[in-house]
């Protein structure tokens, strides 16, 4: 998924919004000083700029980042309103504006919103295996393969993190909902189901590998590519 950096000097506005972005499925790089941003923004698809920062403004950010050709998506952080300081913002590389005080539902919303327009990390690639996020369309070797709501947001909640380990317990808190009745059960039925529809053994998986005494993981060898899409 999109890494996103956080730049703002209050330690409190990293804290809310790291948690907001990662919940989200985003990777989080935080700075509170500019210097410190500048050396993070190669690093990232979207940057969330504080106007005032000590060593560098995020105007100053912004405009540097343009100048160097780094095109991600900048929303600037700001307390400041008035449409004169908008305008030096705009002119100054800023896709965006958030007066504060914010809502944390509304600055990840634009985010979003600030993605798709960039068309940022929406298909990932492993070998012949296609998942387009945004399309909800999973194609293995050109062929589309059918899958389910719950199918799809299973796969692709673990192909966009290749390598990690997700316990039954995680996978349904994540793709069930913390409130769903059922049992980590329904689990395995819907990893099996995969692994047929992938024509992916257990006992020599290309995607879907089972973790001992843990539970599951999407194979980290050869781990998929994200690009626009």
């Amino acid at each position: 998924m999109p890494t996103v950096l956080i730049v703002d000097d209050d330690p409190a506005i990293l804290e809310v919004l790291r948690v907001y972005l990662r919940a989200e499925g985003h990777t989080v790089l935080e700075a509170q000083t500019g210097p410190d941003a500048w050396a993070l923004l190669p690093r990232a698809d979207l940057a969330v700029l504080d106007w005032m920062l000590p060593g560098m403004t995020g105007v100053q950010l912004a405009r540097g980042a343009r100048a160097a050709g780094l095109s991600l998506p900048i929303l600037m952080l700001t307390g400041r309103g008035e449409e004169d300081d908008k305008l030096l913002g705009l002119d100054g590389g800023v896709d965006d504006y958030v007066i504060k005080p914010f809502s944390p539902r509304e600055v990840t919303a634009r985010i979003r919103a600030l993605l798709r327009r960039a068309g940022v990390h929406h298909t990932l690639t492993l070998g012949d295996l296609t998942i387009n996020l945004r399309a909800r369309d999973v194609h293995l070797a050109g062929v589309r393969v059918e899958l389910s709501k719950l199918e799809f947001d299973l796969l692709s909640t673990m192909a966009q993190h290749p390598g990690m380990a997700w316990s039954r317990e995680r996978l349904l808190e994540r793709v069930w909902g913390p409130d769903f009745p059922g049992t980590e059960r329904v689990v395995d039925v819907h990893i099996t189901a995969l692994r047929r529809k992938l024509g992916d053994p257990p006992d020599a998986p290309r995607f879907l590998e089972t973790v001992r005494g843990v539970g599951y993981r999407f194979r980290d060898e050869d781990a998929p590519r994200a690009i626009p899409g």
